[in-house]
């Protein structure tokens, strides 16, 4: 693999491949233009988030050495004179959230790289994929696809169970969400100017915000396109969001059902994707945590047999590193690219 953009969920990709994802991939080569070698090695070592790097990680000519493992490091402001194909790198993970159009992914080929997965939801008709819901529809041909948002991967999973077995009629998704780059520490002007909320200080409030992410469940799962909207609020922490879904079904069930169903496909078609919990869990138990979306049988509520809310945790950095190294070896399977 190779990744562009080595922000938060570019350091994680990478740190991924060391944990979790050690058997799925191996970075090759990294990109970040606006990093030295120097700084690269000291956000790769620490975190305040998910702690210290179990790894030995030191400069070298060229690129860093993890564990003795050999990466090349680029500081490249244009896609195409980034050697991703003579660093041994096929797949990229696209991770500055600007290039997010299939044209603007296809200029990473140029380079060398066979493929480019998006981490972000683009910006144009490149195709959406979520591990666990609609990932088996790749297409060797397409050479550039979405790993969609953090907040997808955690609802899709969820969405897809309870469509499976009562149909959804019509939804509304919160996610309770944890703060991001985007943000301010004191209020200022908001980035890009458009949503002024955004431009308040993160560390003491609560923030209305727009997301795409249940929209984008329609693209994953086309039954549902139209029938799922929703929002988000930004809360003062540093990581793990959760989402909040009330659904009008098709079909008459009851709660326990739906826990019932949840806990069956967190051990069957979706394990180690969703997960289930029925303990009295809060955010910080799901830091670090590699699972697209753990149900909370304790935190969602019935009204009549067909209206509920569900409620669901994801740790909107761990686990979407982990599924967008997932995909990227899925494809890289379906391609015979494994080595």
């Amino acid at each position: 693999m190779g990744i562009n953009g080595f922000g938060r969920i570019g350091r994680f990709v990478f740190r991924s491949t060391f944990v979790n994802s050690a058997d799925k991939a191996k970075v090759m080569a990294i990109n970040d233009p606006f990093m030295s070698l120097d700084y690269l090695v000291y956000l790769l070592k620490y975190d305040s988030v998910h702690g210290r790097f179990n790894a030995t990680v030191e400069k070298a000519d060229g690129g860093i050495k993890v564990n003795g493992h050999f990466v090349k490091v680029f500081h490249e402001t244009d896609p195409t004179k980034i050697g991703w194909g003579s660093a041994g790198a096929d797949y990229v993970c696209e991770s500055t959230g600007v290039f997010l159009t299939q044209e603007k992914g296809d200029l990473h080929l140029k380079g060398g790289a066979k493929k480019v997965v998006l981490s972000a939801p683009p910006k144009d008709n490149v195709p959406i994929f979520v591990v666990g819901v609609n990932h088996e529809g790749y297409k060797s041909d397409m050479s550039v696809v979405s790993n969609a948002s953090c907040t997808t991967n955690c609802l899709a999973p969820v969405t897809k169970v309870l469509n499976d077995n009562y149909g959804i009629e019509e939804g509304l998704m919160t996610t309770v969400h944890a703060v991001t780059i985007n943000q301010l520490t004191v209020d200022g002007p908001s980035k890009g100017g458009k949503d002024w909320r955004a431009g308040r200080a993160a560390g003491c409030n609560v923030i209305p915000s727009s997301t795409g992410a249940a929209k984008a469940v329609g693209k994953v799962i086309p039954e549902l396109n139209g029938k799922l909207t929703g929002m988000a609020f930004r809360v003062p922490t540093t990581n793990v969001s959760v989402v909040d879904l009330t659904v009008r079904l098709k079909k008459d069930t009851t709660y326990e059902d739906v826990c019932q169903k949840m806990h069956a496909a967190s051990e069957g078609a979706l394990k180690g994707v969703l997960g289930f919990t029925d303990e009295e869990v809060v955010s910080q138990d799901f830091v670090t945590c590699p699972l697209s979306s753990i149900f909370d049988s304790k935190a969602g509520i019935q009204l009549s047999p067909r209206f509920l809310k569900v409620v669901s945790w994801y740790d909107n950095e761990w686990g979407y590193s982990n599924r967008l190294v997932d995909l990227s070896h899925h494809m890289a399977k379906l391609d015979g690219n494994l080595a």
